[in-house]
């Protein structure tokens, strides 16, 4: 029979297993912990080390103050950490239905395991949960700041950071959800090499960079990897709380554990301010206007653009008349400024769209011009056209297919006119030139979201 409470297996080692004295001790953390200067938005997400509470929870207070304002917001936790101490394939869930600490006991949010478990790569195990310490020593830490709420926890072992982003998707959820992922960092090197070390780290981690972590540089490297992709392709922003190492806390210098605080916020869905969405189709007017009169795109200087329009970025310009298609034409990669982007891209729309003539000085009064940013391409992995199919999400994917020298992309937009994955991939190689009913194990996919004023 399933345990019905998963009991506290390092209490008394890791962190006290007196109530109070527990208590007590979050406290003293969660007072003296500065965090970096940051505006009052609310994290969705936190990163944080999982070390015994002397030398580690230094670090991991300057994240859990930041929770303190959502004691009555957050109603559910997504705790993810790497497996110690027994192999896992996959994620593995507890069978328990509820995980105890000396400050109580707190729900296994038994819709959200139903929802994941139909996905292959979870799985229900208590044995990996037993004495694993890495989602336990945060459980104390969330009852202070937060209260009452579920938990969904779950242990990493061999899985990819796409599956583990496919888990966090799925459970995403708004406002009531937090995600949470404990990592520490590099371990048992000399002070100083540690500090280079996992300063390279925690640069890849502000870049949203998995793909630049060693599995040396982190012992939760994979369920990070999940969170970051995800927050690469969501556009998040990420904030440094605190970078230290267990030289610094508790611990001798000659053989240390780096640790890191990380707090990830999502973005407004109009990342692009009013005025500077103003400049943006004015540039795009002007350089249609300096086609009609000079034959080339306009070239605005970047450096008198803020730094949303100065920095490099890709974009579409699709031109309409009476509500139909006059001109569509953009960029995949971002090689230059946003400005220069969406000045060559307008021109190229209006004169250079091989389906369409010219536009004429006349037509540019009847014109309705829609300015598309590209967030960042993410790869998509597949075995056969039905799995990439299941990964498309109408409405909000843009898609880069390609096989060869053969490629094509779709904007979400053309979710509006093909809203199901199979017409939309289906008219998209045909727009790449491929045969009908064409598919090979030489396709390569790509998805991206964008910002369209």
């Amino acid at each position: 029979m399933l345990p019905a409470i998963r009991s506290p297996a390092v209490a008394g080692t890791f962190y006290p297993a007196e109530p109070d004295a527990l208590r007590s001790q979050l406290r003293a953390y969660l007072g003296v912990a500065q965090p970096a200067a940051i505006d009052a938005a609310a994290p969705k997400a936190i990163i944080v080390p999982h070390a015994g509470y002397s030398y580690s929870a230094p670090v991991a207070a300057t994240a859990y103050r930041l929770l303190q304002p959502l004691r009555s917001r957050v109603r559910r936790v997504v705790l993810l950490g790497p497996a110690h101490r027994v192999p896992v394939a996959g994620l593995a869930l507890p069978g328990a239905q509820a995980l105890a600490t000396p400050l109580g006991t707190l729900r296994v949010d038994q819709d959200a395991v139903a929802q994941i478990l139909r996905l292959p790569q979870v799985t229900v195990s208590d044995l990996p949960h037993r004495e694993e310490h890495s989602l336990e020593v945060q459980l104390p830490f969330l009852q202070e700041v937060l209260g009452e709420f579920s938990l969904v926890p779950l242990v990493v072992g061999d899985a990819t950071g796409a599956q583990v982003q496919q888990v966090l998707e799925q459970l995403w959820g708004g406002p009531e959800t937090l995600i949470v992922i404990s990592s520490d960092l590099s371990h048992y090197h000399d002070s100083a090499a540690a500090r280079a070390i996992d300063s390279g780290t925690a640069a890849a981690i502000e870049r949203l960079q998995p793909e630049a972590i060693g599995f040396d540089q982190t012992c939760g490297r994979t369920p990070l990897e999940g969170l970051l992709r995800h927050a690469r392709r969501a556009g998040m922003r990420i904030e440094r709380l605190d970078l230290r190492n267990s030289g610094d806390t508790a611990g001798p210098p000659d053989r240390v554990v780096g640790y890191g605080a990380w707090a990830l916020y999502e973005m407004d869905n109009r990342t692009v301010a009013p005025d500077d969405r103003e400049r943006l189709h004015r540039i795009a007017r002007e350089s249609i206007r300096h086609g009609l009169a000079r034959g080339c795109a306009a070239q605005p200087d970047p450096a008198r653009f803020p730094a949303a329009l100065s920095r490099h970025g890709a974009s579409f310009v699709t031109l309409k008349k009476a509500g139909e298609l006059r001109g569509c034409v953009g960029s995949l990669e971002a090689v230059r400024s946003v400005v220069e982007d969406v000045a060559h891209n307008a021109w190229a729309a209006a004169f250079a769209d091989p389906r369409f003539p010219a536009v004429t000085r006349e037509e540019t009064r009847h014109l309705a011009l829609h300015i598309s940013l590209l967030g960042e391409k993410e790869r998509l992995h597949f075995e056969d056209e039905a799995e990439l199919l299941r990964q498309l999400r109408p409405g909000t994917d843009g898609l880069v297919i390609r096989e060869g020298a053969r490629r094509a992309t779709f904007l979400p937009q053309v979710w509006a006119a093909l809203s199901e994955p199979e017409g939309f991939l289906h008219h998209l190689k045909m727009k790449a030139g491929m045969p009908d009913g064409h598919w090979s194990d030489r396709i390569e996919a790509w998805r991206y979201t964008v910002e369209e004023f």
